[in-house]
């Protein structure tokens, strides 16, 4: 009866959706919500009334005026490109439109549309970047998106959600590769315009950071080692292992990485104290000791990071992160970066003191 009932629920949805040009679709399929179905149903005609700029506002979008854009498409010449958010979903489209202000295509098949999957409402979002690049090489200007989003659940945080829309050959329009797009976000190059052009037009990645099995893997594909705070440290049972920091240059950015590698050459543990940051700016120490009093050795990473501010500005801030060592492996603090926030003026001491002070521990001057 339930897969009769998802078959049913299936067959609607592709009567109302065929006519439409969108990313839930496929969301939607499998949730059996009617709700949403009701919901991308009227979202649905509203979007394909639309024909001219002046009908974006009178469906319930939202234009960004600071985001409008001259684009050169083939068959039409020079076009607006108009981004518009849904006002009640938060969903971003875009529109391209003609001089006399006839919209030619418009789309939402947009991966910061696909934040909760199998909802119609969205987060938050705003446009941080857009830029075109003939990224394929094929001689037609591509669009590169980057926005920012606040997580859906509650916390206030923040990130970037990069995609790539390649203009078709054959029609007006865009397409998207939905691969290049996860490959995007989940290995962390959606810093900027240049990252993701060094990933899709230059061939450059960053996910050998993420999925390689041993050092020498690694370093056979551009990691640079930080020899000064690279070393051999012994975290009870889990034995003797080697330190190791390194960064791997993507366009103008230097992402972080910490590895711990047995003396075998494999990899452990990776960890990823960057976070949200764009790079790497200075490393200021790595120390290994017990910071909760639990008597496992735990590890200790102070940096200067830099960031792009909302107005384009280089901002540079100095972090922390702490990784307490547990019963076969290593886990991230967030409790402790929740109370205190170190400044420039912060050592490795001082702070090492700081979070054996926040477990109520005072320690003990053991080695590293």
């Amino acid at each position: 009866m339930k897969f009769l009932k998802y078959v049913r629920t299936a067959a609607l949805l592709c009567a109302l959706l065929l006519p439409c040009r969108t990313a839930l679709a496929a969301e939607a399929i499998g949730s059996g919500d009617a709700d949403v179905l009701m919901q991308y149903q009227e979202y649905g005609e509203r979007l394909r009334s639309i024909e001219y700029r002046s009908e974006i506002a009178e469906n319930g979008f939202s234009v960004v005026e600071n985001q409008i854009f001259p684009i050169e498409i083939a068959g039409y010449g020079e076009v607006s490109l108009i981004p518009a958010f849904e006002v009640t979903y938060h969903r971003l489209v875009l529109f391209f439109v003609t001089e006399s202000g006839q919209v030619i295509y418009k789309t939402d098949q947009l991966e910061t549309n696909n934040r909760v999957l199998g909802q119609m409402e969205q987060p938050d979002c705003s446009i941080a970047a857009v830029s075109f690049r003939d990224l394929d090489m094929d001689g037609r200007m591509d669009i590169i998106l980057i926005t920012v989003c606040t997580a859906a659940d509650g916390s206030g945080e923040v990130y970037k959600v990069g995609d790539v829309l390649f203009q078709s050959r054959k029609q007006a329009g865009f397409y998207r590769d939905y691969r290049i797009a996860e490959k995007i976000n989940r290995f962390g190059m959606n810093k900027s315009a240049e990252v993701i052009t060094a990933f899709v037009r230059d061939g450059y990645s960053t996910e050998f950071l993420y999925t390689a099995a041993t050092l020498q893997e690694l370093l056979s594909q551009g990691l640079e080692i930080i020899p000064e705070q690279c070393n051999y440290r012994t975290f009870g049972k889990l034995g003797k292992l080697q330190v190791v920091p390194g960064t791997y240059r993507i366009s103008n950015y230097d992402v972080f990485m910490v590895y711990l590698v047995s003396e075998q050459g494999d990899i452990l543990f990776s960890l990823q104290p960057m976070g949200d940051y764009d790079n790497l700016y200075a490393l200021k120490g790595i120390n290994c000791r017990d910071i909760d009093g639990d008597g496992l050795k735990d590890i200790v990473i102070l940096a200067r990071y830099s960031y792009e501010g909302d107005e384009g500005q280089l901002i540079v801030e100095s972090d922390y992160s702490i990784y307490y060592q547990r019963t076969g492996g290593f886990s991230q603090d967030t409790e402790m970066k929740e109370t205190y926030q170190c400044g420039d003026e912060d050592t490795m001491e001082l702070l090492v003191e700081e979070a054996r002070a926040y477990w109520g521990w005072s320690g003990k001057d053991e080695e590293e």
